[in-house]
């Protein structure tokens, strides 16, 4: 028993967190870690070079090519994508000890690593799609990051319609027009699927004790 009440273990649970860029999902992700230490994001591994500010193991385990090839041919890699000359990719075994743990994990992935995710944990997978308030939010948006060129704006909005296209394959959608209310509901979500009965893993020795004390 603690100050919060009776300790049941709980088998922790995967947050999926899909949008098209400019949708604020980073965001999102940022203020939910910064809100609940039960929570952390998944460290992606990649064969591409560290960027000014990067910290290998913080923002991305980077790794050279042939073991990212190895890694996929022996299963290692729960979720992968190629990214122009790059390869990315979630490694199994961090994540499968932290679920067995009862601890969380946060994926800022697309629609494509939410699938394959999806596929390989298919019950402890929670996935929520997060939209623009509208067309007219997500063009300012995209126009605001930086002077690029209307062809690159058109490509970006493009991208974002065939990203938007697969929202239904979510469990739940947010759409984020107020920050705040964004990330109450994403904490409401996972407050919810925290407490359903099969990731409770203590839930029936607690019932069948307290059931032989009564």
């Amino acid at each position: 028993m603690t100050a919060d009440g009776p300790k049941i273990d709980r088998r922790g649970l995967l947050l999926v967190l899909s949008s098209p860029s400019g949708a604020g999902k980073t965001t999102l992700a940022r203020r939910l870690i910064e809100s609940d230490s039960s929570i952390s994001s998944s460290v992606s591994v990649t064969t591409r070079t560290s960027r000014r500010g990067e910290v290998d193991g913080r923002d991305y385990n980077f790794i050279h090519a042939e073991t990212f090839e190895r890694m996929c041919d022996k299963g290692e890699l729960l979720e992968w994508a190629r990214v122009f000359d790059n390869a990315y990719g979630t490694p199994r075994a961090p994540v499968e000890a932290a679920i067995a743990e009862g601890r969380d994990v946060l994926f800022d992935i697309d629609w494509q690593g939410a699938q394959q995710l999806s596929e390989k944990m298919k019950h402890d997978v929670v996935r929520v799609f997060v939209l623009p308030p509208s067309h007219e939010v997500l063009e300012e948006r995209l126009r605001a990051r930086a002077q690029d060129s209307e062809d690159v704006v058109k490509r970006r909005m493009a991208d974002a319609s065939a990203e938007i296209s697969h929202w239904p394959e979510y469990d739940y959608v947010i759409v984020n027009a107020h920050i705040e209310k964004s990330l109450a509901g994403l904490q409401a979500i996972l407050s919810a699927e925290r407490l359903k009965r099969e990731r409770l893993d203590g839930l029936t020795a607690f019932v069948r004790d307290m059931q032989k004390a009564l």
